[in-house]
């Protein structure tokens, strides 16, 4: 199984080419669906890498792809411009999971 990555920008995409993974750089919301319509039924892609800035744009689909509990499993990378969440987001999550503030 291989990675591919889908990249708001050229920089990540080449970082990423340079260790074996392939992938596209697009920009609006229809170019990412088109990729990711392309990619359906393709059985040699195990992780979708997605940069935050194209998660952004998609939340609904990339939410029914993780719900849908078939490959490929869906991560959402930081570009190289760093990460946009907040630094407390993991803390933030599993306090509302479990419903107890962590110290």
């Amino acid at each position: 199984m291989k990675f591919f990555l889908i990249s708001d920008n050229i920089d990540t995409q080449i970082g990423l080419r340079l260790v074996g993974v392939k992938g596209v750089t697009v920009h609006k919301r229809e170019e990412v669906l088109d990729v990711l319509n392309s990619l359906k039924g393709r059985r040699d892609i195990g992780i979708l890498l997605v940069t935050e800035k194209i998660a952004a744009l998609i939340p609904k689909e990339l939410n029914s792809m993780r719900l849908a509990k078939k490959p490929p499993l869906v991560t959402v990378i930081p570009d190289r411009h760093g990460s946009r969440r907040p630094k407390d987001f993991i803390t933030r999550n599993v306090e509302e999971a479990i419903g107890v503030k962590i110290k």
